[in-house]
C-alpha cells in the first residue's frame, strides 16, 4: 500500500475557475493540512503536473492531492493483536472492540490497547499511519469504533460529530426497573473534584443529553437501548447511575459485580455518511457472550 494518502478530484463546469486554494477549502481541506502538504513533502498536481495553490482550475482537469506521510505514534509500539473488523476501505476501519481493551495506552495498560493493535496491522499491511480513532470506548464497555486511517479522515469525521452526523446506538442492564418505558435524562456532567476518573452531575458540567429505551424487564435488572446526544465521558454511567439505575457490574458508579464483572454496556450500532461518497453507512454488533447470557435470565 502506498504510504502517502492521496485524493483526487475531476474538476466539474461549477469548480472551473476556482483557484486551488478556494477549491480545497470547499473539500474541507484544513489550513494545517494545506501547510503539510505545501512543506512537509506533499504534492499538489494538475493532470500530473506540480503546481501551486494558485493555479485557476479549468473544466475536466484532474486535480491530485498527496498528502506527507504520517509517522506512527510515539510510545504506541505495534502490536499483532486480532482484530474483528466490521468494514474497511482507503479511508476508515469500523472494528468490535472486545470488553478489557483499552481504547489507547496508558500508564495502568500501556500496550494491549486497541491503538497498539491498529499500529501493528497498519505495519503489516504497509500503511504509514497513526492511530485515529473517532469513536473511543471504556475499557471495560465492548462494541463498534470507528477509526480514521489519515489525518485528515479524521478531521473530516470529527466535523461530522460537531454537526451531530455520526450516531451510535448502545445496549446495557440496568439495576432496577426504570419507572418509563423511554425518556430522556439531561443533566450536566462534569469531573468529580476528589478523582481523576471518576465524573458526575454537576451543575457547572458540560451539557449532557441520554436517551433511553427499555428493551426487556427482569426480575432484577432491566434491559435498555440507550443513544447519546452528546459525547461526554462515561455519559451513559454517570446518567443511569444518576437516575438510581447504575449499569450491572459498574462498580464504579454503584452497579452490582454479582452478575457481570464489568459494566454491561456495549456499542451495538453505528450510524454515519461516508466522508468521501455520502453514502450512508450502518454497522452492527452482536452483545457479547457475558451481556446475551444476561438476556438469557427469566
Amino acid at each position: 500500500m502506498n504510504s502517502r494518502f492521496q485524493l483526487q478530484w475531476e474538476v466539474n463546469p461549477l469548480q472551473a475557475g476556482q483557484t486551488i486554494k478556494e477549491f480545497l477549502k470547499e473539500e474541507e481541506i484544513s489550513r494545517i493540512a494545506l501547510t503539510d502538504i505545501k512543506f512537509r513533502g506533499g504534492n499538489i498536481l494538475v493532470n500530473g503536473i506540480e503546481v501551486n495553490v494558485r493555479y485557476v482550475l479549468k473544466e475536466s482537469e484532474t486535480l491530485t492531492i498527496i498528502f506527507p506521510p504520517e509517522n506512527p505514534s510515539e510510545g504506541i509500539v505495534g502490536e499483532r493483536i486480532p482484530l474483528t473488523i466490521l468494514f474497511e476501505d482507503q479511508y476508515l476501519l469500523v472494528v468490535n472492540k472486545p470488553a478489557g481493551m483499552s481504547t489507547i495506552p496508558s500508564r495502568e495498560h500501556p500496550t494491549g490497547s486497541l491503538a497498539n493493535a491498529l499500529v501493528g496491522y497498519y505495519e503489516e499491511i504497509g500503511l504509514r499511519a497513526t492511530a485515529h480513532i473517532v469513536t473511543r470506548l471504556d475499557r471495560d464497555t465492548s462494541g463498534i469504533v470507528l477509526i480514521a486511517k489519515h489525518r485528515h479522515i479524521h478531521h473530516l469525521f470529527s466535523k461530522q460529530q460537531q454537526k451531530g452526523h455520526v450516531n451510535r446506538t448502545y445496549e446495557a442492564f440496568a439495576e432496577g426497573s426504570l419507572k418509563h418505558e423511554n425518556g430522556s435524562i439531561e443533566e450536566p456532567i462534569g469531573r468529580k473534584s476528589d478523582s481523576i476518573i471518576e465524573r458526575e452531575v454537576r451543575s457547572d458540567g458540560q451539557y449532557a443529553c441520554t436517551d433511553y429505551k427499555v428493551l426487556n424487564r427482569y426480575s432484577e435488572f432491566t434491559h435498555v437501548e440507550l443513544q447519546l446526544k452528546t459525547g461526554r465521558t462515561h455519559q451513559i454511567r454517570v446518567h443511569m447511575s444518576f437516575i438510581g439505575h447504575p449499569l450491572l457490574g459498574d462498580d464504579l458508579y454503584g452497579g452490582s459485580l454479582l452478575l457481570i464483572e464489568r459494566q454491561a454496556l456495549h456499542c451495538k450500532k453505528i450510524r454515519f455518511p461516508h466522508p468521501f461518497s455520502g453514502i450512508n453507512m450502518h454497522f452492527t454488533a452482536p452483545l457479547p457472550f457475558d451481556m446475551n447470557e444476561l438476556s438469557k435470565q427469566g
